[in-house]
């Protein structure tokens, strides 16, 4: 049925709850005729029109003969935003075609920056979380004010490994990540694959770690590898761990109980 339809994604965040910090201001309610609508629940429905209120859809209903609308999507179907949990949206190609962009600017970095989110965005992806630099947030305030084109940006801002620092020296970073404006921890419990993939961060640091990214109301994002890393990371309630290469099944089983998500992130990343 979706064959010959064209796609529009829309931010689908149904009216509940706070919305996030980089939602756009109130503007005049718009309405959209779609011609087919995924609900975002697993159903479909046809011929509806939807009511957007700043960036929240608040009102769907049946298309009524006559009923003027903002958008006539009619012959398309409507999708809710697609959301990339893991991104590194200033990442780039340098002049030469190699990911190498030593040397650049900080002009040069935001304006690619600016590219990659304007292209996230027109493929249909409407929230991403960058994890994550320091350039996500000059990005992000871009976006929020309409100097840029690009998607809702969920950023780490920055991301720890300093295997040297004291629990509550960890504590205190992560106190400082939040106050900068970070949407989510991000940690470095292992070595890269590259490297073998051990873990680098003690237990008692990757608690420290995901612990006051609880108490900030953040949510704790874990580079880790070794099962040992991926065991500490669940037992101390971090929200996520990526990567995983070396897991068994019990690390999988304890992620599960423990309810910390698993975002593998293979393929095109560790084939390469």
């Amino acid at each position: 049925a979706l064959r010959s339809a064209v796609l529009v994604a829309l931010p689908f965040a149904l009216a509940a709850g706070a919305p996030p910090r980089s939602d756009p201001p109130t503007r005049e309610p718009v309405t959209i005729r779609a011609g087919t609508l995924l609900d975002g629940h697993g159903g479909v429905r046809r011929d509806v029109v939807l009511t957007i209120e700043g960036s929240r859809i608040t009102h769907i209903a049946p298309w009524r003969a006559g009923t003027a609308v903002t958008w006539d999507l009619s012959g398309t179907t409507v999708l809710p935003g697609l959301i990339d949990t893991h991104v590194h949206i200033d990442g780039h190609f340098a002049a030469d075609g190699r990911a190498n962009t030593r040397g650049e600017t900080p002009e040069q970095r935001l304006l690619a920056a600016m590219e990659n989110a304007r292209v996230t965005l027109r493929a249909g992806f409407t929230t991403v979380q960058s994890l994550g630099a320091a350039i996500d947030l000059e990005l992000r305030q871009a976006i929020m004010e309409g100097r840029a084109e690009g998607p809702r940006i969920l950023t780490s801002v920055a991301q720890f490994s300093d295997t040297s620092r004291t629990p509550e020296q960890i504590r205190e970073w992560v106190r400082a990540t939040a106050a900068r404006g970070a949407d989510v921890i991000k940690i470095f419990a292992s070595q890269s694959i590259r490297d073998g993939g051990g873990q680098t961060l003690t237990d008692a640091q990757i608690t420290a770690a995901c612990d006051e990214a609880r108490r900030a109301g953040l949510r704790s994002w874990v580079h880790a590898h070794a099962a040992s890393a991926v065991r500490a990371a669940a037992n101390a309630g971090c929200t996520a761990v990526t990567h995983g290469t070396q897991v068994t099944a019990t690390e999988l089983a304890l992620m599960a109980q423990r309810g910390t998500f698993f975002e593998p992130n293979v393929g095109l990343v560790i084939q390469n």
